[in-house]
C-alpha cells in the first residue's frame, strides 16, 4: 500500500513511532479507505492527546492474506471528515473517538454514545463533550402496528447489564438497537498509569472469561517493547492454556444453546464437561480461569512430566465423553430445525463490518489470527481454520464444535512434545517512542492490544480491542426478521462480552 510505505509492522513486533507515516488528514483518510477497498481490514483506530487542542489519530489495518499490518497517523483539531460513510468497519471506532477525545467525525451516520459513561481520555479539559451518554436518543420506527420492547439493562439471569431496544411488528423484530457501557471500569487508563505488576492484573480482568487471551496479548506487547524473548517452552505452555480456555468456553456455549432450546441431556453433559476443561486450567495454574499463569517474559508455572501424563489421560477421557454428546445434539433433527435459519449474519455484511472470530468463520470468512498472523507456538504448530457457511445459530454452534476438536488435538500434540527452555525471560525497560500491535485469537475472536510509548519509555496510549467491540453489531444485524422470542437463542449463539466491550 502506497500510504504505508515499506512499514515492517508485524504482529507483536515493535517499531519506532517515527517510522509510521504521518499524513495530512485528507491523505490519512484516503490511505485507510484505499487499504480497505484493496481488502485490508481495520483492526484498530483511536485517538491520543497531541498537545493543545490537537488529537493524533492512529489507524492499524491488517492484510490477512499476506499476514501484514500497516499503520498511519494524522493530527486533527476539533473535527475531521468521517471514514464511516465509505468504510463501515470504522463506525464503532469513530463513535469511540468522538466520545473519548471530543473530536467530531463529520458525516458519521450514527453518531451516538458508544458506552454509557463519561470519557477517560480527553485532549483538553476545555473542550465540551460531543456525545452525552445521559441524553441518548433511541431509534424509533413509525407505524400504528409497530411497537417497542425494551429489555435490560437489568436482566432476569445472573448476567452482565446491557440494554436492548426492539422495534417490532407483532412478534417479528424489525430493528434492534443495543446500548452498552454499564460495565465501564477505565481499563485503558489503568493500563497506561499503573505499574506493571498491577497492570497485568487489570489485563487479566478485561473480560473475566478471557483471562489467557487478554493477558497474553498484553504480555506480548510489553515483551516486544522490552525486547524480551520467550522460550519455546513458555510459548507452548501459553498455547496450551489458550486452547484450554477456548475449549471451556465453546463447550459451555454449546451447553447453553442446548439449554435455551430445552434439549436438556446435551445441556447437562456439556455443562459438566466445561468444568473438566476449567479443572485442567486449575491443574496447570492453580486457578480455574488461568489467572496468575501468563506474565511478561513467559509463564509462572511449568508442566512437569507427571502432570503431562495426567493431563493427557484426562483429555482422552474428555474426548470420549464429548463426541457422543455433540453427535446427539448436532445431528438431531429437532435441534437442527430450531437452530437453522435463525439469527442469520450475511457473509457480505460480515466482510463489510469487519466481524471476527466464530461469527466470521460461521459465514465462511476464514479469519483467524493464529493462521493469518501467526505468533508464538502457532508459528510452528498450525491449527486448521474451522468454517461453516450458513451464518446462522447452527453454523456458529458447528464452528464451536469443530474448534473444540482441533484445540483438543493441538493440546495433546503439544503435551507430547514440550520443548525445553526457561519458563520466564527477564523484561527490562520499555523502548521509547515505539509502537507495537499485539494480536491474539481469543475464543471469541481477534484481541488487539496496541501500545505506544512516549519519549521516556512510559506507556503513552494502550488501546484494547476485544472481539466483542466488533461483534455486538453482528447481533443487531442478525435479529431483524426473527421473532422476539428468538433473541435469547441468538444472543447466546454470539455470547459476547459486556465488560470486554465497555472496558
Amino acid at each position: 500500500m502506497n500510504g504505508f510505505a515499506d512499514l515492517e509492522l508485524r504482529n507483536r513486533r515493535a517499531i519506532p513511532l517515527a517510522a509510521v507515516p504521518d499524513a495530512p488528514v485528507d491523505r490519512f483518510r484516503e490511505v485507510v479507505l484505499e487499504a480497505v477497498t484493496a481488502g485490508w481490514r481495520l483492526t484498530s483506530l483511536f485517538g491520543m492527546p497531541e498537545g493543545g487542542d490537537r488529537t493524533r489519530l492512529l489507524a492499524v489495518v491488517a492484510d490477512d492474506q499476506a499476514g501484514r499490518l500497516g499503520a498511519v497517523t494524522t493530527v486533527v483539531g476539533e473535527r475531521y471528515a468521517a471514514l464511516t460513510p465509505h468504510c463501515a468497519q470504522a463506525h464503532v471506532f469513530e463513535r469511540e473517538i468522538a466520545e473519548q477525545c471530543a473530536v467530531l467525525p463529520e458525516g458519521h451516520p450514527w453518531l451516538k454514545p458508544l458506552r454509557r459513561h463519561q470519557p477517560d481520555h480527553r485532549p483538553t479539559q476545555s473542550r465540551a463533550l460531543i456525545l452525552d451518554p445521559d441524553s441518548y436518543s433511541f431509534f424509533q420506527m413509525a407505524g400504528e402496528e409497530v411497537h417497542e420492547v425494551a429489555v435490560g439493562p437489568v436482566h432476569a439471569g445472573i448476567i452482565e447489564p446491557g440494554h436492548f431496544r426492539f422495534q417490532a411488528h407483532g412478534e417479528e423484530v424489525l430493528f434492534l438497537e443495543i446500548m452498552l457501557g454499564y460495565q465501564h471500569r477505565g481499563v485503558e487508563s489503568l493500563l497506561e498509569s499503573l505499574e506493571p505488576v498491577r497492570a497485568v492484573l487489570v489485563a487479566e480482568s478485561i473480560a473475566g472469561d478471557t483471562v489467557i487471551g487478554h493477558v497474553s496479548a498484553y504480555s506480548a506487547a510489553i515483551e516486544a517493547l522490552a525486547r524480551s524473548h520467550k522460550s519455546p517452552r513458555a510459548q507452548a505452555i501459553r498455547g496450551i492454556a489458550l486452547e484450554l480456555e477456548r475449549m471451556a468456553n465453546h463447550i459451555g456455549d454449546l451447553g447453553a444453546l442446548a439449554g435455551d432450546i430445552a434439549f436438556q441431556p446435551a445441556a447437562a453433559f456439556f455443562g459438566r464437561l466445561r468444568g473438566e476443561c476449567l479443572n485442567l486450567l486449575m491443574t496447570l495454574s492453580g486457578n480455574r480461569y488461568g489467572r496468575g499463569l501468563v506474565r511478561p517474559g513467559g509463564v509462572i508455572f511449568d508442566i512437569p512430566q507427571p502432570m503431562v501424563g495426567e493431563m493427557k489421560d484426562r483429555l482422552d477421557q474428555l474426548r470420549a465423553e464429548l463426541e457422543p454428546v455433540a453427535r446427539m445434539m448436532l445431528a438431531n433433527g429437532s435441534v437442527q430445525a430450531r437452530l437453522e435459519g435463525v439469527g442469520l449474519v450475511p457473509r457480505k455484511q460480515c466482510a463489510e463490518l469487519g466481524f471476527v472470530g466464530p461469527v466470521a468463520r460461521a459465514c465462511e470468512v476464514a479469519r483467524d489470527v493464529r493462521h493469518d498472523h501467526p505468533y508464538g507456538i502457532f508459528r510452528f504448530a498450525h491449527i486448521p481454520v474451522s468454517l461453516a457457511w450458513a451464518g446462522d445459530v447452527y453454523a456458529r454452534a458447528l464452528v464451536r464444535w469443530l474448534e473444540v476438536q482441533r484445540s483438543l488435538e493441538f493440546i495433546v500434540e503439544q503435551l507430547s512434545s514440550l520443548p525445553r527452555g526457561e519458563l520466564r525471560a527477564p523484561c527490562g525497560d520499555l523502548r521509547a517512542s515505539e509502537l507495537v500491535v499485539a494480536m491474539e485469537e481469543g475464543w471469541r475472536g481477534e484481541i488487539v492490544h496496541t501500545v505506544v510509548t512516549d519519549a521516556h519509555g512510559a506507556i503513552r496510549r494502550h488501546k484494547v480491542t476485544d472481539p466483542s467491540f466488533h461483534n455486538w453489531t453482528a447481533l443487531a444485524v442478525a435479529m431483524p426478521g426473527n421473532q422476539i422470542s428468538d433473541f435469547p437463542l441468538c444472543n447466546k449463539s454470539f455470547n459476547l462480552s459486556y465488560a470486554g466491550h465497555d472496558l
